[in-house]
């Protein structure tokens, strides 16, 4: 396939139709948050407490970034193509497998094994670096996540009213169908867009410290992971804040949810217009300013005994637009480090955003236990925050100090 070749849909010779790389990403974000609303009602189901089956969240985001360091140089050597089917595939089962779980730790086993849709997520952001020039690459990336962001604004709304109205069995049933819609879409859509490595795979990986001798792979790497840091805290923290201090019911809180996707959606609309224009570094500053705005005066309220459920929630809206602008940015700067390497560092960078949103994802759970105060979770989220503003500033005068060099 030519790289930039024109796209016709349905015809795997031409690159995939942007629709297809939204698909792609958004059931990989879908079977996120899809079932959060339920997490309150499985716990009950399961006869185990809020922490453990707030492992679902966790154990999800580690495994997931766990699995990118081995998908992305194995994409680099055999193709886009057939790892994200091969990931899709797993997927399904791993789906079916939660669905007959009675028990949480089996539950968990297959959580964790339905973290192999990664490979959707952080393959069609090496799929734009495949077919895109570089200078376009990070407002198609921002394109493809703002269309993505619509998956998991609705994903919420609609788990809490399967859950409120059939039990949680049957958000895992509506992950499993569009899991089979999305794997036949990428069967006839998306053909193989990588160039040959010439490497075996052994050598593959041994590009790998290549990546990791750069400063400014790490410096884009860990300023995403902290961007999006806030928003894996409100993952694992907003199920039971919202349970156990504002007393929300599941459909309620589906609709809640919504808020930071809300966000994310206008974020990504502003990086896709105007990050060729004010560059990837400023764009990714400006996001962490506008996300540390809406953590930071949530963080002051709570300090004042003065928040409430809409003060909560609406201060997420702005979290979402800062992740909007800042983690398309974030990742473009990681890829553009070594772009003959860009599955790997896709692969890479995106196991140390997951895997430090884990990370937050459990502490946050951890924090709260049956507390009924919001503050731990919006104290993590502006740290976090004001970590990532440091380190984007780190890189930018290193670039100055350096004109742009590794």
């Amino acid at each position: 396939m030519r790289p930039h070749a024109p796209v016709r849909f349905l015809d795997r010779a031409s690159p995939p139709h942007i629709g297809t790389l939204i698909a792609l990403a958004g059931v990989s974000a879908l079977a996120m948050n899809l079932f959060l609303p339920s997490l309150p009602g499985m716990a009950d189901y399961f006869d185990t407490t809020p922490a453990v089956i707030g492992l679902s969240v966790g154990v999800y985001l580690f495994v997931n970034a766990v699995l990118q360091i081995v998908i992305g140089p194995i994409s680099d050597k055999y193709g886009r193509r057939r790892v994200i089917l091969a990931g899709l595939a797993i997927y399904l089962v791993a789906t079916l497998g939660c669905l007959a779980s009675t028990h949480v730790a089996v539950f968990l086993a297959f959580r964790m094994m339905q973290a192999s849709v990664a490979v959707a997520m952080v393959l069609s952001r090496a799929v734009v670096r495949d077919t895109t020039p570089v200078d376009e690459a990070g407002a198609k990336i921002a394109y493809v996540t703002m269309g993505m962001a619509v998956i998991p604004m609705l994903g919420p709304a609609v788990g809490g009213w399967l859950e409120q109205h059939y039990g949680w069995h049957a958000n895992f049933w509506l992950l499993f169908a569009a899991g089979l819609v999305i794997f036949a879409l990428a069967w006839v859509d998306l053909g193989e867009t990588a160039q040959p490595s010439g490497f075996t795979l052994a050598q593959q990986y041994r590009e790998v410290p290549e990546l990791l001798k750069s400063p400014r792979f790490w410096g884009y790497s860990m300023a995403t992971l902290f961007a999006a840091g806030s928003f894996f805290a409100f993952l694992g923290g907003a199920p039971f804040v919202a349970t156990n201090v504002f007393h929300l019911e599941p459909q309620e809180l589906g609709l809640y949810f919504a808020a930071p996707s809300l966000g994310y959606f206008f974020g990504n609309f502003f990086a896709g217009r105007y990050s060729s224009r004010v560059g990837i570094n400023r764009m990714l500053l400006l996001g962490l300013i506008v996300t540390f705005a809406g953590v930071g005066l949530s963080l002051v309220l709570e300090l004042a005994g003065a928040q409430r459920l809409w003060t909560f929630f609406a201060l997420m809206v702005p979290v979402g637009v800062g992740n909007g602008m800042s983690i398309p940015n974030g990742v473009s700067g990681a890829l553009s480090v070594r772009p003959h390497l860009a599955g790997t560092a896709s692969g890479l960078s995106g196991a140390m955003m997951l895997g430090g949103g884990a990370g937050l994802s459990a502490l946050s759970g951890v924090l709260l236990k049956d507390g009924t105060s919001a503050f731990p979770l919006v104290l993590l989220m502006t740290v976090s925050t004001v970590a990532g503003i440091a380190l984007i500033l780190m890189v930018i005068r290193r670039e100055a100090r350096l004109g742009g060099l590794a």
